[in-house]
């Protein structure tokens, strides 16, 4: 069979199976596995424990033993044997909801509404869905796909992806990793990187008639943000040589503010203030040189006399995978070949799991199907037609990869 008789077999496999994908992303958009808590997680690992069984896939589930209430579960399974080996690689958690109901899925056409739909339920019924056309077609392969199901994604969190890192339960020779976010039809190649942190101003408290007792923190705290705005000119000044949309993207980032607290009453001197600084570094720039500036910073502010004190909210690296690499090309010659349309890279404006893989030399790609746009909002949904077509997309991918015969 020639190349575009076996695109056509996959995506008539895919729409055949369209039922099953788009069931399954129901039963997923079900369950409130909200990060944080992540009190759902254990429904959720078992729900996708299940489905891997009636796939006949075997499968691991790691407990990471995080110190949080609920516990942590990361699911390893593999589908062919042998090697080469390549990654598809999903998370289950999804943000917290904007109101109870989005988490009763709802199918209206070719939508199915619900928290997680997009962000990234679908994109796991997609991935799933590429084992079930290969499984269906009989594709041989000559190596294996690992499938690696994580939670914690959504808080940058240690106990998912970090954890398998860590413990070495991740292949360092593997070709490549591929994760089906909903990248609104592109491919992220590249990922910014993070540093959040939370600064808490110290005054002292008095009322306003005996305002000269006290210390006013929030006075303070305009000093701190006034040197962070300093800062944040030279940064934004920078721009990432990666592709993104629009141009005004490519700047670094340097948000003041993004939460503010502080205060008692309108008649009382703020005894404390806290406020928020998310710097976002591009590839190009180093996570560890960033950071210090921004502690350097917060430290001469500190020795003037100013009483304060800084959280880490998160971290994380930045990543960027060329989009001319061998790898990068036939994912997007499989793209082409089921949508039609060749397909653009671009960096991620945000952090992206991506930047794990990449970190251990593991070419790492995200596509996946759904909107950008409505993920994490009101109104999230994902499409049947392009969760098939994901499926497809990453079925051929497997076989060209994986040398499969035919492809």
């Amino acid at each position: 069979m020639d190349k575009i008789g076996v695109v056509e077999a996959l995506v008539a496999t895919a729409l055949e199976l369209e039922p099953s994908i788009t069931a399954f992303t129901q039963k997923m958009v079900g369950i409130a596995s909200e990060n944080p808590p992540g009190k759902a997680y254990g429904e959720c690992a078992a729900v996708l424990g299940q489905e891997l069984r009636s796939m006949g896939i075997a499968h691991r589930v790691f407990d990471s033993g995080a110190p949080t209430p609920y516990p942590r579960y990361c699911l390893l399974g593999e589908y062919g044997t042998g090697s080469p080996l390549i990654y598809f690689h999903g998370h289950y958690d999804v943000v917290p909801a904007c109101s109870p109901d989005q988490f009763t899925p709802r199918l209206d056409g070719r939508k199915i509404w619900g928290r997680g739909s997009a962000d990234m339920k679908g994109g796991l019924a997609a991935m799933l869905g590429a084992i079930k056309v290969l499984q269906a077609t009989g594709a041989p392969l000559g190596g294996r796909v690992g499938i690696v199901l994580v939670p914690d994604e959504e808080t940058a969190g240690p106990a998912g992806t970090p954890y398998l890192i860590s413990n070495r339960l991740i292949d360092r020779a593997a070709l490549g990793m591929f994760m089906p976010e909903c990248t609104s039809g592109i491919v992220w190649n590249a990922n910014r990187g993070a540093i959040s942190l939370r600064v808490r101003v110290r005054g002292k408290p008095a009322h306003v008639g005996l305002h000269f007792q006290g210390v006013n923190a929030f006075e303070k705290m305009t000093e701190v943000a006034r040197r962070l705005f300093v800062l944040g000119r030279e940064v934004g000044a920078r721009q990432t040589a990666y592709s993104i949309t629009p141009a005004a993207a490519r700047n670094s980032i340097l948000l003041v503010g993004g939460r503010v607290e502080g205060g008692t009453n309108f008649n009382l001197v703020p005894g404390e203030c806290t406020f928020t600084v998310d710097r976002r570094i591009n590839p190009e720039e180093d996570l560890t040189k960033e950071r210090q500036r921004l502690l350097d910073l917060l430290d001469q502010v500190r020795r003037t006399g100013t009483d304060l004190d800084v959280e880490t909210l998160q971290e994380g690296e930045s990543s960027g995978t060329p989009e001319h690499q061998p790898v990068a090309a036939t994912l997007s010659s499989c793209i082409e070949a089921v949508t039609g349309r060749a397909p653009a890279f671009e960096m991620c404006p945000g952090l992206c799991e991506i930047r794990y893989y990449a970190s251990l030399g593991i070419p790492a790609f995200a596509y996946g199907p759904g909107l950008l746009d409505v993920s994490h909002g009101p109104a999230e949904y994902v499409e049947a037609d392009e969760m098939c077509r994901a499926a497809a997309v990453y079925a051929f991918l497997a076989m060209r990869l994986l040398r499969g015969a035919g492809a």
